[in-house]
């Protein structure tokens, strides 16, 4: 008995959400994966301009400031949530695109390369920061360059390459 690839699983309606960013199983378009990548990243890319504005205030000297100052407290919270966001956005994404890796016929733990270095490449920010004696800037150069060349990658594979291959035929 041959086996055929997964089958390919749609959800519609208010199950779709949980199909896409919820759940392992199933196989995606490259289509479907570009709208849904793009709109996590974009949610990404907002929350973190967000926090761009408000990490001034996370700097807190007692000598200068109250003891609790509003706006710092407004920091930290919103850090919280942020965290807790990029966590979500992150599961989101791998769930979505094992799914698209999947199609492909590629291993699905292929997906969660692009937010494992993100994170790594976003620690390596914040710890040179704090730390420039410590964390060297050639270590940070090239998180950034690994996770530019996967992301770059991922978005071919999944993203491009199909349109690509639909073009020329």
């Amino acid at each position: 008995m041959s086996r055929a690839g997964p089958p390919r699983v749609e959800a519609t309606g208010s199950g779709r959400a949980r199909f896409l960013f919820r759940e392992e199983a199933g196989t995606i378009d490259a289509a479907t994966w570009r709208l849904h990548a793009a709109w996590l990243a974009a949610l990404a890319f907002a929350l973190t301009l967000a926090w761009f504005a408000l990490q001034p205030y996370a700097r807190h000297d007692l000598k200068t400031q109250a003891f609790i100052a509003p706006m710092t407290v407004v920091a930290y919270t919103y850090l919280i949530v942020y965290a807790f966001a990029v966590i979500l956005i992150a599961i989101s994404y791998v769930m979505l695109t094992m799914k698209r890796f999947r199609a492909l016929g590629a291993p699905a733990g292929l997906a969660g390369l692009v937010p494992l270095l993100a994170l790594f490449a976003a620690s390596a920010h914040f710890l040179r920061a704090q730390t420039p004696d410590v964390v060297a800037l050639p270590y940070v150069v090239l998180l950034d360059a690994a996770l530019v060349a996967v992301t770059l990658w991922t978005i071919v594979e999944l993203g491009v390459r199909p349109l690509l291959f639909r073009a020329a035929s």
